[in-house]
């Protein structure tokens, strides 16, 4: 997480939609903007949600009356990926039925928030031939928004991280914004070894010593701003690599399986270990201020769902010199 010493956002307000463990709250919060109203499905996540907020977050949002919903400026929804049944010749409001995505549309439809910011996997762009994005387009432009999207890695904005994702911002046309910009890339300078615990006693019972492991003679003697293969365990499929510290993490998964589940392998110390809950947080921009769940699993499971709160933080910066003034 990026210390942030601008609050450009201070006095307006926001929503967190498909809230997961509170990416977004802390991005906009450390511009000074303030959440009045939360909304998560997910009991283990609503559980953390509280713990690190103190606000429960309210359940399924598609019983929710978009009307009991506060007023607010801008709506942050992190929501899933849903296929969209397209026939192909519609647009719109009325193609996103059926999908999360238009329980944010009908409470964009009755708010009118100033700015919509959501996120999405990177395939979102893609999928079914680009359709699926040209509805979410087509709707936020429908309901009175200027469409603005990106797919950005989060190793090029200072996170060891290789994590796609789609990024789409919109504001309302009435604030007359046209030149909307998303952060530019920078130079990786941490690496995977950088967000390492440095207590043993934390993460001694992650170390893996297997017989079927197997080294390929690569010497990671440089950094990288990619990840470097070391070595597997067993066949070296999904949760079965090994890699070095002095490269980025893969992307952490919420599912999967393998000796290294959900984060991959990494060689440290001479020896093998997946990464640690807390690692993850830190992987993922959390302060070590923020309370993880006590279930590894489902920490794992959340931090592999999750957002990078330092892309998160860079967008909304531009987020702030696009509103300054409106």
């Amino acid at each position: 997480m990026i210390d942030v010493k601008n609050k450009s956002l201070d006095g307006m307000t926001f929503i967190d939609l498909f809230a997961g463990l509170g990416g977004f709250r802390l991005a906009l919060e450390s511009y000074g903007a303030k959440c009045i109203y939360s909304n998560e499905w997910d009991k283990p996540v609503q559980e953390v949600y509280y713990e690190n907020f103190g606000d429960m977050p309210e359940g399924d949002i598609t019983l929710v009356d978009e009307k009991s919903i506060p007023d607010h400026d801008i709506l942050c929804a992190g929501f899933p990926c849903q296929a969209f049944s397209i026939s192909g010749k519609q647009r719109g409001f009325e193609d996103s039925r059926g999908t999360l995505f238009f329980d944010v549309a009908r409470i964009v439809k009755e708010k009118k928030p100033k700015v919509v910011f959501m996120e999405n996997v990177k395939n979102f762009a893609t999928h079914d031939g680009g359709k699926t994005l040209e509805v979410v387009k087509g709707t936020m432009e429908e309901l009175g928004y200027t469409f603005y999207q990106k797919v950005l890695n989060a190793v090029n904005y200072g996170v060891p991280q290789k994590r796609e994702r789609i990024y789409m911002v919109c504001f309302r046309n009435d604030l007359l914004i046209d030149d909307f910009k998303y952060p530019k890339p920078f130079k990786l300078t941490r690496h995977v070894e950088d967000f390492l615990l440095s207590d043993e006693s934390m993460v001694e019972h992650l170390y893996v010593d297997r017989p079927d492991t197997y080294f390929n003679g690569v010497q990671d003697t440089e950094y990288s701003d990619k990840s470097i293969r070391l070595g597997i365990v067993n066949k070296g499929g999904q949760g079965e690599r090994i890699y070095s510290i002095k490269g980025i993490a893969i992307t952490l998964s919420a599912y999967g399986g393998g000796v290294f589940a959900k984060t991959g392998g990494y060689l440290i110390n001479g020896k093998t270990r997946k990464l640690h809950p807390r690692e993850c947080a830190r992987i993922m921009g959390y302060p070590d201020t923020y309370k993880i769940c006590k279930s590894a699993n489902q920490a794992y499971k959340q931090f592999g769902n999750s957002v990078v709160i330092d892309v998160l933080q860079l967008i909304t910066r531009e987020i702030g010199v696009a509103m300054e003034g409106k």
